[in-house]
């Protein structure tokens, strides 16, 4: 489980505008709670490690909230402070207190076989009911990289910019990797889609020209 870390004090000029910033918190960032935890379980495979993560994520940004702008996009904004706080933990967990790259993470959680046989969606129960539970199973056996630009962009709605931002990815990456996601997806589902009488539009060319 993540350790607890000690907070620094909040700043004078919050105190000042406590209003207005329990006005922020309350309206523009805990309406996200649900997607952040989702993510964070997504990144942590472990749910008292993602329950920790969200309330660091929460912390820190009541903590710089004076460095937020109203009315702008709060999600993007504590998802970028979520997964800058996964990392910072990843560096006390393996002791490199050198700036580490996202990739790293990923394929050191990729690796342990145990923890991502054990890997759930949070929200497994949305897939199930708007798409069924071969959908759902397609989506987790994606490799994390992919699997965290569906969830971002086709789950949680974030343009390719804003995911850009979150992952510190170039935008084209991004892209390539969606692309590549979604084939993947599509590849996966391919029986599954031939059992509900839909056929594959690469076959059917393919059997046309011969």
């Amino acid at each position: 489980m993540m350790q607890s870390k000690p907070y620094k004090p909040i700043r004078l000029s919050q105190v000042h505008n406590k209003d207005k910033y329990l006005r922020i918190f309350e309206n523009e960032f805990l309406p996200h709670i649900d997607a952040l935890h989702t993510f964070a379980y997504h990144l942590t495979y472990n749910e008292d490690d993602a329950s920790d993560l969200v309330q660091e994520t929460y912390m820190k940004a009541y903590r710089f909230i004076d460095k937020y702008d109203e009315g702008t996009n709060a999600k993007a904004w504590l998802f970028k402070i979520l997964k800058n706080a996964y990392i910072n933990e990843y560096r006390r967990k393996t002791k490199k207190p050198t700036q580490v790259d996202f990739e790293e993470i990923i394929s050191y959680h990729d690796s342990d076989s145990d923890k991502v046989g054990k890997y759930t969606d949070l929200r497994e129960e949305l897939f199930n009911s708007m798409m069924g539970d071969e959908v759902t199973s397609a989506i987790n056996a994606l490799p994390l990289d992919f699997r965290t630009v569906i969830l971002l962009c086709d789950v949680e709605g974030f343009t390719y910019e804003e995911i850009a931002k979150i992952i510190d990815v170039p935008i084209g990456t991004v892209r390539s990797r969606l692309f590549r996601a979604r084939n993947m997806l599509k590849d996966n589902l391919k029986e599954y889609a031939e059992g509900l009488g839909f056929k594959d539009k690469r076959s059917k060319n393919k059997s046309a020209k011969k």
